[in-house]
């Protein structure tokens, strides 16, 4: 990755092939009920288009500890091996289960970075905190109360609290938090799934979301961090350990201590360019839309080095090349 930049560039737009593959391949499982076979189709389509790059590519943070995933493991060996040295984060499908019900904010995403550019994580997870770019350093604290944090917050945008779009997982653990929230004036989006494009969402104004909170995946919080490096903005995260299996997972990575909270720096250091496809409806990412012989793709690509990002739409024809998975 510290390759020239005319080649980064052109890396940013391999990384975008990767997730419209798999978001093509998952998108044809929609509505369809099943998960597992939407994320299979997604992993192995996404696997296809890496080993095809000309990186020698590590995956850091993927599908699991080897044996217990068939593609896309932890420490698994990925391109051509002739080119850069990278570390690939991916999680082929956010939103699994989002897909099976037909559901919105399902994507495919993917991050590079230098060798050692990633905090390895396990499949536990991550109590997160996340702001879009230009506030100040340190507006966001994740072991402060939320109604600290929103305080914060509104002071550095000018807004009243009851003006700041809070939002979270649909979960029944978030419970104290939501009430939190509340009880503070602002107000909140519930969302069924798709942590990463909630924290994007705090990056644009298309996302409508000022701030993201509350405990998701963890391998989705060092995705978060990679695109919010691209943007600017302030990412905060510990892990949480809802049983001892959790932290023997974490001690095999490397990690003992639960309380160390992680910034987007310690998740995703160095160069890093993210890349992200929409399989269904977002308001960051419109997701697949089926045409005759083909499909339309939308994606975003952002790089830490330049802070540029990018839209890209793509028309497929499957009359040429029909889609795997």
């Amino acid at each position: 990755m510290s390759e020239p930049a005319a080649k980064d560039r052109n890396l940013s737009l391999e990384l975008v092939r990767v997730t419209e593959a798999a978001a093509l391949a998952a998108y044809r499982h929609m509505g369809s009920g099943d998960h597992m076979m939407a994320d299979r189709a997604a992993i192995s389509s996404a696997k296809e288009l890496l080993d095809s790059l000309a990186i020698d590519g590590t995956v850091c943070v993927g599908e699991g500890r080897e044996g217990e995933a068939e593609k896309l493991y932890l420490g698994e060996k990925i391109g051509t091996g002739r080119g850069p040295k990278v570390d690939v984060a991916i999680v082929a499908l956010e939103g699994a289960s989002i897909v099976a019900r037909g559901g919105p904010n399902a994507i495919s995403t993917v991050a590079m970075a230098e060798g050692g550019g990633f905090l390895k994580v396990p499949d536990i997870y991550m109590n997160k905190i996340a702001v879009g770019p230009g506030l100040p350093e340190g507006v966001i604290d994740i072991d402060r109360e939320p109604a600290d944090n929103l305080k914060a917050l509104a002071a550095a945008k000018s807004v009243p609290i009851s003006d700041l779009v809070v939002c979270m997982l649909d979960r029944p653990r978030h419970s104290p938090l939501l009430e939190k929230v509340r009880a503070a004036g602002a107000r909140v989006r519930l969302i069924l799934g798709g942590d990463v494009s909630a924290a994007i969402g705090t990056a644009l104004d298309e996302g409508g979301v000022d701030i993201y909170m509350g405990i998701g995946a963890a391998p989705q919080g060092v995705l978060a961090a990679a695109a919010l490096r691209g943007f600017g903005g302030q990412m905060q995260g510990k892990l949480f350990a809802r049983k001892d299996d959790d932290r023997i997972l974490a001690k095999e990575v490397g990690i003992e201590d639960f309380d160390k909270v992680y910034n987007e720096h310690d998740m995703a250091s160095g160069n890093v360019t993210f890349a992200a496809t929409g399989i269904t409806y977002g308001a960051i990412l419109r997701g697949i839309h089926s045409q005759h012989g083909g499909a339309l793709s939308h994606s975003l690509v952002v790089r830490s080095l330049t802070g540029t990002y990018r839209f890209i739409e793509a028309s497929h024809d499957f009359t040429r090349r029909p889609p795997v998975g």
